[in-house]
């Protein structure tokens, strides 16, 4: 019964982090009375945002750890693409999964920060996909990949051609390999606990944050951060005696 309970809280707290098109939000990142600092203060379903496992965190002391490969197969399509508001978000169908402690983790989406929410060493990078996954209990598990000025993003480059300008507009999408062409070619992480990082602030979110940096033009980040008007990334959170491993 337990086990039941907190999958439907986790897969409903997925879900209200980065809603459908047309929601509405009650927190923000700018506004002073629902800025980041106020988010556990503004509903009781929200309280967790005050918790001691928060995300993101500045990954700096690290354990070393013998980390196993990740076991990734993303073969499903891409379904549509949303302006929330609050992001950039790229729903999938079913059939994308990442084997990760002896689980299997469906990719549901993936959304973008500007500037990046986790830092290494204390530096941030200009933006930072989030690939979120769940599993049918409602365990989750989120891919961190960051982008840094360079090149141009032959990716991003074809997903920006479909960007929707208008919040709340939703663009379907017909692309095969949107989500495998991300991953970078060295696949070295760390690891360690934590959250979302939009209410409800949801905790036990396995995080993997993919050590090798992409390249993204300036324009192709602008074309990103002109759209959401205001940075959209959560300030760090203390580490407190979490291991980040390695």
């Amino acid at each position: 019964m337990k086990r039941s309970i907190f999958a439907a809280t986790a897969l409903l707290s997925m879900n209200m982090a980065f809603a459908a098109e047309g929601s509405h939000f009650d927190w923000s990142y700018a506004a002073p009375q629902t800025a980041p600092d106020k988010w556990s203060q503004l509903k009781p379903e929200y309280q967790a945002c005050a918790g001691m496992n928060q995300a993101p965190i500045n990954i700096a002391q690290t354990t070393p750890a013998q980390l196993p490969p990740l076991k990734l197969n993303y073969a499903a399509k891409a379904k549509t693409i949303v302006n929330n508001q609050r992001t950039v978000q790229v729903n999938f169908e079913q059939g994308n999964h990442l084997e990760l402690d002896q689980q299997v983790f469906e990719l549901k989406q993936f959304h973008l920060h500007s500037p990046s929410e986790n830092t290494i060493q204390g530096q941030s990078f200009a933006m930072e996909m989030h690939l979120v996954h769940a599993t049918p209990a409602g365990e989750l598990a989120v891919l961190a990949i960051m982008f840094q000025e360079g090149q141009e993003n032959p990716k991003l480059k074809q997903l920006w051609q479909e960007l929707p300008q208008q919040a709340g507009e939703a663009i379907t999408l017909n692309h095969q390999d949107v989500a495998a062409a991300f991953l970078p070619e060295q696949r070295d992480y760390y690891r360690f606990n934590g959250s979302l990082t939009t209410p409800p602030c949801t905790e036990g979110v396995r995080w993997i944050v993919f050590k090798q940096i992409q390249q993204a033009s300036r324009q192709q980040i602008q074309a990103f951060s002109q759209l959401m008007e205001h940075p959209n990334n959560r300030p760090v959170q203390p580490t407190n005696e979490r291991l980040v491993l390695e």
